[in-house]
């Protein structure tokens, strides 16, 4: 329980200094918050994340390594996302809905493809590392742009920050506060979750997911409660990709042996979490926006989401109801709803 209320503190003040030191930073180097939000922001928060990964990996625990991001990544878009649009509908760049979230949605693809025959190879973790060092070249593409371009309006002297040296050390410490936050949590989280008698892949999918998952959610929650939406979404989007492209790239690259993956995982969660992607584009794509209404449909979906976990663990057939709900009913209807307010948008911008 100490472990556990710990780890929630310090993630609580890293959070809170790491979106402190990007808005500030941000505005020292002239660029928009997005950029951080992606790149350096997504990067912390994904921290514990690799850690786990590998240590799993090294443990021959692959189902823990590979369900922990499917876990992750589901959580960051239905949960994180859908929070912060409670709290305040998030409105985001044209360049995140044009570029970044169809990246998302690009290497989530990818990693389902690869890992398809039930395995992720050494050579499957080197063409992950390769798409992410594309994906970086891409992102510091568009930072190069984004100051050249900046408003001459925004200076260091009308902004009040910080020195340079100050707000890297703010969000550096922050990042630090919320590793080692999230480790305490994801240690307490785990021992519970084994006297439970849990199996490898519904650890990794639920508690060890949503525990490495905190470190995103709290930043994208401090972000949306100061209104910083670019850093909130920028943060999901990025975590999002260097859980699939560093995180599984590595963990696959330096195991002993290929990572499996269940024959469950296949034929439910990498389609939820690629679904969960996918979900994103058209939602943003309708007015650049999230609202809280389709905030809170993202977290009734992760409701059902759990729940058909909880049941398949337990051997409730409540299970089988819940799936047969998804497929028949609320997805398709899900998908006619988003369908036709993406057509509306399309139309009302061209």
């Amino acid at each position: 329980m100490i472990e556990l209320i710990g780890g929630l503190l310090l993630l609580i003040i890293g959070a809170e200094l790491s979106v402190r030191g990007a808005v500030g930073l941000a505005a020292i180097l002239q660029t928009r918050p997005l950029f951080l939000g992606l790149t350096v922001v997504a990067l912390g928060s994904s921290a514990p994340q690799m850690a786990v990964g590998l240590q799993a990996a090294l443990s021959s625990s692959g189902d823990i390594a590979v369900g922990s991001v499917v876990g992750s990544n589901i959580f960051n878009v239905l949960v994180t996302l859908g929070l912060c649009a409670l709290i305040i509908p998030l409105r985001v760049a044209r360049q995140l809905v044009r570029v970044d979230i169809p990246l998302m949605i690009a290497a989530t693809a990818l990693v389902t493809a690869l890992a398809w025959n039930g395995v992720l190879s050494g050579l499957d973790g080197v063409i992950l590392l390769v798409a992410l060092g594309a994906y970086l070249v891409v992102v510091l593409r568009q930072f190069a742009h984004g100051t050249r371009r900046a408003s001459p309006a925004v200076t260091p002297s009308q902004s009040k920050v910080r020195p340079l040296i100050g707000r890297v050390a703010m969000m550096i410490g922050g990042l630090v506060l919320m590793i080692y936050g999230s480790h305490f949590l994801v240690s307490a989280a785990t021992v519970i979750a084994q006297d439970l008698g849990l199996s490898e892949r519904v650890i990794g999918l639920t508690v060890i997911g949503i525990a490495t998952s905190l470190p995103a959610l709290m930043t994208s929650l401090v972000a949306a409660l100061r209104g910083e939406r670019d850093i909130a979404v920028g943060n999901v989007i990025g975590s999002n990709l260097f859980n699939l492209l560093g995180v599984l790239g590595a963990t696959a690259l330096i195991s002993p042996e290929p990572l499996s993956i269940s024959p469950n995982a296949l034929d439910f969660d990498f389609p939820v979490m690629l679904t969960a992607a996918v979900l994103t584009l058209p939602l943003f794509y309708s007015g650049y926006r999230l609202t809280r209404v389709e905030g809170l449909l993202m977290l009734v979906l992760y409701v059902i989401y759990g729940l058909h976990i909880v049941s398949f663990t337990t051997g409730m057939p409540l299970a089988d109801r819940l799936e047969r709900l998804m497929i028949h009913y609320a997805l398709p209807v899900l998908a006619l709803g988003i369908a036709f307010n993406t057509v509306r948008a399309w139309r009302r911008q061209h």
